[in-house]
């Protein structure tokens, strides 16, 4: 028996021309299988892709989400550094400043007193140049990893001014160590006892005996000790090449080797050694020399 064929006719719309395509059953059943298989064999295809290709993907993915992250995290953390590092320069740059008083005290002291001090302003120290923006994570990096080391020398080194600068304020004997009346001050006179010409090498103050003297500065007692013409006598180290002398008291309230503070009481005013009434001798040192106390005392 002759297999069933089908026709199909194309017509032509513009010409009107037409065609006919003649298909039997076997060829008509294949081109519709083929057209049902096509899909599914696409699909094949996909899945059937090397696996191991795949898994490289995967995992190069992975591996840029993960440097991402990492990359965003470390620049984070620096960020971080450089804000704390940034705010500890601040701080350190507000401790730096000194009331007007201090100030005063410092710049009267001896230059050869005031240059083993870094001293100075700090403001200026938390202030670092900025670099532009760069393009590459490497880059970026570099200019953090730059910027923080910059900030890490500059802390340190106005720690070190701050805390130098302290020191030497600590050591200056800025206050009065009894208040009373100024009977006698630094330089030439006469002396007391024989009228002849005299170097006096501190200031004489007259208060009563029994009065509280104070320390002028923070620093350790060398000496608490009867010494000659000054009787009763107390000397201070303070650091820095700096000394304190009180004479002529009535009794100690430290002994040697202890350390004060300014303010605390170290003695009390009396008439002992060479001395005509109840008074205080009091002399500041620098390197053991006697200078003008008034250089460096504010006002009592």
């Amino acid at each position: 028996m002759r297999s069933p064929r089908y026709t199909i006719l194309i017509a032509n719309r513009n010409s009107g021309a037409v065609r006919r395509l003649t298909l039997t059953r076997r060829t008509t059943v294949f081109v519709l299988a083929g057209l049902a298989v096509l899909p599914l064999l696409i699909g094949l295809g996909v899945s059937g892709a090397d696996p191991v290709e795949l898994e490289s993907l995967r995992m190069a993915n992975d591996s840029l989400r993960l440097e991402n992250d990492s990359y965003r995290a470390a620049t984070g953390e620096l960020a971080e550094q450089i804000s704390s590092l940034q705010t500890a320069l601040s701080e350190l740059g507000d401790q730096g400043q000194l009331d007007p008083a201090a100030r005063q005290a410092l710049e009267r002291l001896p230059a050869v007193v005031r240059s083993r001090s870094a001293g100075g302003e700090f403001a200026a120290a938390a202030r670092l140049p900025v670099a532009p923006p760069t393009e590459t994570p490497e880059s970026t990096f570099g200019l953090l990893r730059g910027l923080l080391g910059a900030i890490e020398t500059r802390l340190a080194s106005v720690k070190t001014k701050v805390a130098d600068q302290q020191a030497l304020l600590r050591a200056t004997p800025s206050t009065w160590p009894v208040i009373g009346w100024l009977t006698s001050v630094y330089g030439n006179r006469k002396d007391p006892f024989t009228g002849e010409p005299d170097f006096h090498a501190g200031l004489d103050i007259s208060a009563q005996t029994g009065t509280p003297v104070k320390a002028t500065a923070d620093g350790t007692v060398e000496m608490a000790d009867i010494n000659g013409n000054y009787g009763k006598c107390i000397v201070i180290a303070h650091g820095f090449g700096i000394g304190t002398r009180f004479g002529h008291l009535s009794g100690f309230a430290v002994r040697p080797g202890q350390q004060v503070r300014r303010g605390d009481i170290i003695g009390y005013v009396g008439s002992t050694g060479r001395a005509t009434s109840s008074h205080l001798h009091y002399e500041i040192l620098i390197n053991g020399q006697p200078i003008n106390p008034l250089r460096v005392l504010s006002r009592p």
